[in-house]
């Protein structure tokens, strides 16, 4: 088992905690690099796709799983990011200055959303932002001198200042930066006073107030934040498609995203990326299990959906913590053999004082 003996703050903030850390991302590093020469372009399109899903993932997460707002219309922003970057690049501007315009255009949106938002919470929250979802929907599909309508748009190849990335490799490449700078930007964000405002907030906001934290500017920040992250993952989603329409960002999308972030794991960075996987590999898993199960229940039209809501209640009921909540306990119980015990890890519920005033 690993004992690590901090001796200065420095230390404590570190991303890498140990050299083990090191190893094994410097390992998946090299494995994403060289993914292009390992999987075949088929796969390599799902890995593509896991990174955008990450990108928005992550800023889900920060929403939901740090600051403790959750959002069942978040594919809103994400509708909003691709349609920006489509108008923006089909108009010829470059593509980081388009992915700037999608980024800051969620975020104002975000803003627009989080400032009503600020007098509701639970389940009062999800239905404003679902609300809100069903609105930018129907915006999309009306305003077709712009979005085209319900007959979709059409999107150019990413320009890189006079540089085409018009080939499935490169645009991997793309989002790989993008989505280690995103993930690198939310671990830094997490380490300062910000973040630890985001997560005092959700553990208890009459703890949170008390303390001198603004609810109001943090909340709204963290929408904002959320809904930049889902723009990027908007533009990046409509440069992989090459077509994009309005129904694609609608209720199911935002309920797919919000399962994303719950099955991989609330409150952790690694969580986005599991949950990422997870929703993308499912589909995979289920179209070649078909073929192996009686076609009663193979060729049923609602197959998918039953497994994702049996799935969503079995980590309801049996892993709160998601996947990677998972791994914590397999990792603990590898580190600690032969000397578990079994109910070593029995989930406890544990809530603060100021919340039993409520």
């Amino acid at each position: 088992m690993r004992f690590i003996f901090k001796t200065s703050y420095a230390q404590d903030i570190n991303l890498a905690k140990h050299g083990g850390h090191v190893f094994w991302y410097g390992a998946l590093a090299l494995l994403l690099v060289a993914a292009p020469w390992l999987f075949a372009e088929y796969w390599l399109a799902q890995l593509t796709f896991i990174l955008i899903y990450a990108i928005v993932g992550l800023g889900l997460m920060l929403l939901a799983g740090f600051t403790g707002q959750f959002s069942l219309g978040h594919a809103a922003f994400l509708g909003v990011g691709a349609y920006t970057q489509a108008v923006m690049t089909n108009a010829g501007l470059p593509f980081p200055l388009a992915l700037i315009s999608a980024a800051a255009l969620s975020a104002a949106v975000g803003v627009v959303v989080g400032l009503p938002a600020l007098r509701v919470k639970g389940i009062y929250l999800g239905m404003a932002t679902l609300s809100f979802g069903f609105i930018v929907e129907e915006v999309l599909a009306r305003w077709e001198s712009v979005t085209g309508g319900n007959a979709g748009i059409h999107i150019k190849a990413p320009d890189l200042f006079g540089w085409k990335v018009a080939t499935g490799e490169g645009f991997y490449y793309l989002c790989l930066v993008i989505a280690v700078l995103a993930t690198l930007g939310i671990l830094n964000l997490l380490r300062s006073s910000t973040g630890r405002a985001f997560v005092a907030i959700r553990d208890s906001e009459i703890s949170a107030q008390s303390m001198g934290i603004n609810l109001a500017r943090y909340k709204t920040l963290s929408f904002a934040l959320s809904a930049a992250l889902a723009g990027v993952g908007g533009a990046l989603y409509a440069h992989k498609l090459q077509f994009i329409s309005p129904d694609q960002f609608n209720i199911i999308q935002s309920i797919d995203l919000l399962l994303m972030v719950v099955i991989g794991g609330l409150g952790s960075v690694h969580g986005a990326f599991l949950g990422a996987i997870f929703l993308i590999t499912m589909p995979q898993v289920i179209s070649l299990t078909k073929d192996y199960l009686p076609a009663v229940v193979g060729q049923a039209p609602g197959l998918q959906a039953v497994v994702y809501g049996v799935v969503l209640v079995g980590f309801v009921l049996f892993e709160p913590m998601g996947l990677y909540g998972r791994w914590l306990k397999v990792r603990a119980w590898i580190q600690l053999f032969p000397f578990y015990r079994q109910g070593m890890f029995k989930r406890q519920k544990s809530f603060q004082k100021s919340d039993r005033l409520k």
